[in-house]
C-alpha cells in the first residue's frame, strides 16, 4: 500500500423546532451526509434517549472495526490464495459509563465466520492476526479489539 495522507469528510445536521430547552425531549434524531454516498439516518443509543430504529454512533463504531477486520483479511487472503467464499461477524462492543469521562469502550470482540473452498485452513485462520495489525479502525482506537475467528473449510 502507498504512503500518503487520506482526508476523509462528513457532515452531520439537526433540527428541531422545540429545541434543546429540556435535554429529557429534545430530538436525538439527526442525518449523516458523507458526498456522493447516501444519507444515514442516526440517533442516540435507545439507552440515552434515542430512536431504536435508526443508527447510533456505538453501533457504527462496533460496524467500523468489523468492516476495516474483514476488507483487509478477504485482501490478504486474496494474495495467499485463499479462496474465500463466506465471511460474517457478529461483532460486540461493551462501552462502560463513566462519571467523570461521561463514558468509554472498554473492547469489541470480533468474531469472524470464514468458509474457504481453497487454500491452508491454518493459514486462513493465522491471517486473521495480520488483518488486525493492520486495521486502520483498530489502530486508531485506545481499547482492545479482540478477535475470535472461526474457518471451515468448504472442500
Amino acid at each position: 500500500m502507498a504512503g500518503g495522507r487520506h482526508s476523509y469528510r462528513a457532515s452531520v445536521e439537526w433540527a428541531d423546532p422545540d429545541g434543546t430547552a429540556r435535554s429529557s425531549t429534545h430530538s436525538r434524531n439527526h442525518v449523516i451526509r458523507i458526498a456522493g454516498k447516501p444519507d444515514l439516518a442516526a440517533s442516540a443509543d435507545p439507552g440515552f434517549r434515542g430512536d431504536p430504529a435508526l443508527h447510533n454512533p456505538e453501533d457504527l463504531l462496533v460496524a467500523s472495526l468489523a468492516s476495516c477486520h474483514m476488507l483487509w483479511y478477504l485482501g490478504l487472503c486474496a494474495r495467499a490464495g485463499i479462496a474465500v467464499t463466506y465471511y460474517s461477524d457478529e461483532a460486540e462492543g461493551t462501552m462502560i459509563e463513566d462519571a467523570a469521562k461521561g463514558g468509554r469502550f472498554e473492547r469489541v470482540t470480533l468474531r469472524p465466520r470464514v468458509t474457504i473452498k481453497a487454500g491452508d485452513p491454518d493459514k486462513a485462520r493465522a491471517l486473521h492476526r495480520e488483518a488486525h495489525r493492520q486495521c486502520f479502525i483498530a489502530n486508531s482506537v485506545n481499547f482492545p479489539v479482540d478477535c475470535e475467528p472461526s474457518v471451515t473449510s468448504a472442500g
